[in-house]
């Protein structure tokens, strides 16, 4: 889903995520939203083939061939030659960004994450795939990239984009989206004091007023696996539905796990995680890259390489440590 998070976040508990991020359909308290895919188990996994329905064998195959055809950065084309930019929405929540002790460089939101800093999961993954491509960090550069305009169709100003981009077919068709860097589920926030943080299975959570962000995974979540009995009100951003938490006008909202732990410890005063959802195939994060960029096979063999080498798993333990304390709904 999206973000919304901050240094703070270092005395959580929880793990894994779904996508999202600010995108540019209008607030309403009911939408036609794309469907997304479910969320499901909080893993970091191996691979993912996500683009299209072909195996993992085929994208390791393309992944083998990617690595022979020159993925380098003499050699790569890039939207700015020598460079490697980078998308990503603004304000960089944490604990995907983390804030430069000292302030951020502009345009960041000086309250939020700096994606410059190589800290926090994205950043950190996103100077990772830019080092097995050959990029040192100094040509590395970063963009401003609101969430739903990442897989838009049309010509992109960045080479890649990291902004919890759960896999979807649907956005599939206008971008390409890379093998997984990270897998996990959505979960349900709330205060401790509403009767929904009481809720022990998705049959509990059905009864409820649910907030979300347009256009994500979240939403789809709400859809397929809570269907509650009424209608989710659905928002412009994270912020937004956080907002209406707070003035109670939901019971609770739904967001990516990491979204999640920094939402419940930092952005509400005595909210909580109610749970993580299970059902489906797990959900993956992706970069973002225009359709049929000849960046994408390469990106995919960096990630390929950074999963096998155990990079990822890594980051994700370091900047997303709460995985397991969270309950699971299984049913």
């Amino acid at each position: 889903m999206h973000r919304i998070r901050t240094a703070a976040v270092v005395a959580v508990t929880l793990l894994v995520a779904a996508c999202s991020s600010s995108p540019a359909a209008s607030s309403s308290s009911a939408a036609s939203v794309a469907p997304s895919s479910a969320a499901a188990s909080s893993a970091v996994a191996t691979s993912a083939s996500p683009s299209t329905a072909a195996s993992s064998a085929a994208a390791s195959s393309a992944a083998a061939s990617a690595s022979t055809a020159g993925c380098t950065a003499a050699t790569l084309q890039t939207v700015a030659p020598g460079k490697l930019t980078i998308g990503t929405d603004n304000p960089a929540f944490p604990p995907y960004f983390k804030a430069r002790k000292g302030g951020n460089t502009p345009p960041w939101d000086p309250k939020q994450g700096d994606p410059t800093t190589g800290e926090g999961f994205e950043s950190a993954v996103g100077y990772a795939i830019a080092d097995k491509l050959g990029y040192t960090k100094d040509q590395v550069a970063w963009t401003v990239v609101p969430f739903a305009n990442s897989f838009a169709p049309g010509p992109k100003k960045f080479d890649f984009d990291l902004n919890q981009v759960s896999f979807n077919p649907q956005r599939a068709t206008t971008a390409d989206l890379s093998d997984g860097y990270y897998f996990g589920n959505q979960s349900v926030v709330t205060f401790k004091t509403n009767p929904l943080a009481n809720a022990k299975s998705v049959a509990d959570l059905k009864p409820f007023q649910y907030g979300v962000q347009v256009g994500t995974t979240s939403f789809n979540a709400i859809e397929t696996i809570i269907q509650p009995t009424k209608q989710a009100r659905v928002y412009d951003s994270n912020d937004a539905a956080v907002e209406a938490l707070k003035k109670k006008q939901v019971d609770g909202i739904v967001v990516d796990l990491p979204t999640a732990d920094f939402i419940s410890n930092v952005e509400l005063d005595g909210g909580v995680i109610v749970g993580q959802l299970a059902q489906g195939q797990p959900e993956h994060f992706s970069a973002v890259l225009a359709k049929g960029s000849t960046l994408t096979p390469c990106v995919n063999t960096a990630i390929k390489t950074l999963t096998d080498d155990g990079t990822l798993t890594a980051l994700a333990s370091k900047w997303l440590p709460f995985q397991n304390s969270v309950p699971t709904f299984t049913q």
